[in-house]
């Protein structure tokens, strides 16, 4: 019998980079794409390579774009991590683990490097296939934290919570990182919003501005640890369009939320380099009438349209620039 479990990408609707920084974010699950696990008991324990990180190339030039891409170490570093972290869990949990080992895999169809969760969400559903294999019971509430840790700690990726948290409960979440109720607890407050509530998205990405996350936050990151004002100041308005947007969609107010999806990124581009090619995403979609911000660290945007004229209008520009678009499915 094989277990497969998957997770969702991502895309952060308000609050984001806060999330790393005691803040408040909105954040939905994106079911258009997602990443599989696949797990099945064996006499000693395997971790396949993904389709993606077999070592066979057409050439040179594939061999790079693929290391560019993908790193070098592919995904099976975060199946690694995600084993480790799940074991040291058990053991300071005096959790016990039957005897018995496994093959696992993973495959992923979410647009890597473009700020969708495509790594978190290799790690979470590493995680759900562990525990339903294990039938050990992790409460939802602390499982995105021991997320976070196994690419924070065990791998060094500077993240936050966001992904990991909708990830996890999926639908539209809002958070409260609140940092007194984090140290207390081992995580944040997390509230399910009605996706109903929400107003027409589309989503976009463009494949050839895929950076490392990790590395593209890193500014901001030295910025928040040295004390920095700006960076301070800004994600603490950040965080607040958060809590505003979460007021705004309960009251139905989607002319607010459109402003405060803009004021997003405003707030965002000044504590963050961000490319000509990002900007250009941006200013195409706004320049159809539809607002734009990051979806997660960039090479995607999301934002608010209005009517099927609009869209077809978004989709026709973003086109011409080697943009996909569509429009997110959410529960």
């Amino acid at each position: 019998m094989t277990i497969e479990s998957r997770a969702y990408a991502r895309a952060g609707l308000l609050g984001n980079p806060s999330d790393g920084y005691f803040g408040k974010i909105i954040a939905i699950a994106v079911k258009n794409f997602h990443a599989s696990v696949f797990l099945k008991e064996s006499k000693e324990l395997n971790i396949e390579p993904c389709s993606l990180g077999t070592g066979i190339y057409k050439n040179i030039r594939e061999l790079v774009v693929n290391i560019e891409l993908f790193g070098y170490y592919s995904g099976v570093r975060l199946v690694k991590a995600a084993i480790k972290k799940f074991f040291d869990h058990c053991q300071n949990q005096n959790i016990p683990l039957e005897d018995k080992n496994f093959s696992i895999r993973y495959e992923s169809n979410i647009p890597r490097q473009l700020g969708l969760g495509g790594s978190s969400a290799i790690i979470t559903a590493a995680m759900r296939a562990l525990i339903e294999f294990y039938a050990v019971d992790i409460p939802r509430e602390t499982l995105p934290s021991l997320i976070l840790e196994a690419e924070s700690k065990e791998l060094g990726i500077n993240a936050g919570l966001m992904d990991r948290v909708v990830q996890v409960y999926e639908g539209c979440v809002y958070m409260d990182l609140n940092q007194q109720v984090i140290e207390e607890k081992g995580y944040g407050i997390y509230e399910r919003l009605d996706p109903k509530l929400l107003p027409d998205l589309y989503l976009a990405y463009k494949p050839t501005l895929g950076k490392v996350s990790g590395q593209v936050l890193d500014d901001i990151r030295m910025g928040y640890e040295r004390g920095d004002k700006l960076v301070l100041d800004t994600l603490k308005c950040l965080a607040e369009l958060a809590e505003a947007g979460k007021k705004a969609l309960l009251q139905g107010d989607n002319e607010q939320f459109h402003a405060l999806m803009n004021e997003n990124f405003e707030l965002r581009s000044r504590i963050m380099k961000i490319s000509e090619g990002n900007f250009e995403l941006v200013r195409t979609a706004r320049d159809c009438g539809a607002s734009a911000k990051f979806a997660g660290s960039g090479g995607s945007i999301i934002g608010m349209y209005s009517g099927e004229k609009m869209f077809d209008r978004l989709r026709a520009r973003l086109d011409k620039l080697g943009a996909e678009v569509l429009k997110p499915k959410i529960e």
